[in-house]
């Protein structure tokens, strides 16, 4: 047997004001987004906002549905527009806040497990690491280099 380690590393900035100034700006159209999250169910919105290469952003936000398993993830419905109204631009950074109806969210909230494997497809498609910054709807924002931060041992097209 032989054991293998897994290290990732983030970074951590203490508000969104510390970020890079492009940063800045796609995280307020996260922001902006995430308002017009569809989440009557779980009163927890998310907003997402990607920066193409072709110098676009797309956004998108939660869209819950009664039958759970057809509502859809802020980061997916982003990714799915992106990749359907620019299928040949790359993902360079994606920004991603998200907060509860109920309180103030103020840790960083990452990708669910499902849009981690929606994004590592983008990753994997494009052979260009995509840089992630999510945040709850103040606070710190945590940045990943890559989606494999997040989610080290993809499930990955050339396994099948």
């Amino acid at each position: 047997m032989k054991e293998l380690k897994i290290e990732t590393t983030f970074f951590v900035y203490d508000t969104i004001e510390a970020l890079p100034e492009q940063i800045q700006k796609l995280m307020h159209k996260a922001g902006k987004a995430r308002l017009k999250a569809y989440a009557p169910y779980s009163q927890f919105l998310v907003g997402a906002a990607l920066l193409l290469d072709n110098g676009k952003v797309v956004t998108g936000s939660n869209q819950e549905n009664a039958s759970y398993p057809s509502g859809l993830c802020a980061e997916r419905t982003a990714i799915y527009y992106a990749g359907a109204q620019y299928p040949d631009a790359k993902i360079v950074s994606m920004a991603l806040t998200a907060g509860s109806l109920k309180n103030t969210t103020k840790q960083p909230i990452p990708p669910c497990g499902a849009c981690r494997q929606a994004i590592s497809e983008y990753e994997v498609k494009q052979q260009q690491p995509i840089e992630i910054y999510f945040m709850g709807e103040t606070g710190k924002v945590i940045k990943s280099e890559s989606l494999k931060n997040l989610l080290p041992l993809v499930f990955e097209k050339t396994v099948l």
